[in-house]
């Protein structure tokens, strides 16, 4: 009798896991331009940002000042996060949350259903186009969305095989850290020349740091920002999110 209750608990349980998450594509697709506010402690070519940070009330800023949604590097050695850090924010927000770190196995596809992401993030240049497709069409079988991040044409075609629901367009330069807001530029045209206009949500990642960065973003065409270090290191994050949004209504 007693194991009987348990397998129908688990039964239950296994369900609430590969149930539709919050939609991020949604969350990002409307009027003007999106912003994904980003909790993110360290990076490569910025060091420590916020060593000291308390991701709640870092989350609680986000929402008042309006995000979309929040992405959470996971990342421990090379961003300082961690996988808990997004399994205590989930039970805090009802925003869409996107799991951001480099997901190479399908072990940790399966680890962001557990940590309860909403989406996680496939980097192109990280993945041959066989594992991206694999990554991307489990990630789906499991209830969540796939980002797919694309720095240039040749890794923009390779995620199109992929057919995601969401494109991230990293103006960074992985190899060298380089930032140029016009590679989203370049990749919005390449993208309405392969497929026309709306099919997919798009995402600006790097170097955005102000108004005039998201009005300039918002006049390529993409749906939304992710904003981290600029968000992580001002004093009034909330306020800093209203300012890129006045910046994409001036657009």
């Amino acid at each position: 009798m007693i194991m009987r209750q348990i397998l129908r608990q688990k039964a239950v349980e296994v369900a609430e896991m590969k149930s539709p998450r919050r939609s991020l594509s949604g969350a990002l697709k409307g009027d003007g331009l999106s912003v994904v506010a980003e909790i993110k402690r360290a990076s490569p070519s910025g060091g420590t940002i916020n060593g000291d940070l308390d991701v709640a009330a870092q989350l609680s800023a986000y929402e008042r000042g309006g995000a979309n949604a929040v992405s959470v590097l996971t990342d421990q050695v090379f961003f300082g996060g961690g996988p808990e850090d997004l399994r205590r924010l989930r039970a805090r927000t009802r925003l869409p949350m996107l799991r951001k770190d480099f997901i190479v196995s399908e072990v940790q596809v399966y680890e962001s259903l557990f940590l309860g992401a909403d989406a996680l993030l496939l980097i192109a240049s990280a993945l041959d186009r066989k594992k991206l497709c694999e990554l991307a069409a489990l990630t789906a079988s499991l209830g969540m969305e796939a980002m797919i991040e694309v720095h240039d044409e040749e890794e923009l075609h390779a995620a199109l095989e992929a057919d995601p629901r969401i494109l991230g367009i990293n103006n960074r330069n992985l190899n060298d850290f380089t930032v140029d807001l016009r590679t989203t530029e370049r990749l919005m045209e390449a993208l309405r020349a392969a497929e026309g206009e709306g099919v997919r949500t798009v995402v600006a990642e790097s170097g955005i740091k102000d108004a005039e960065d998201a009005r300039f973003l918002a006049g390529t065409g993409v749906d939304a920002i992710l904003v981290g270090e600029a968000l992580m290191r001002a004093c009034d994050p909330a306020g800093a999110i209203r300012s890129l949004k006045e910046g994409r209504r001036a657009a």
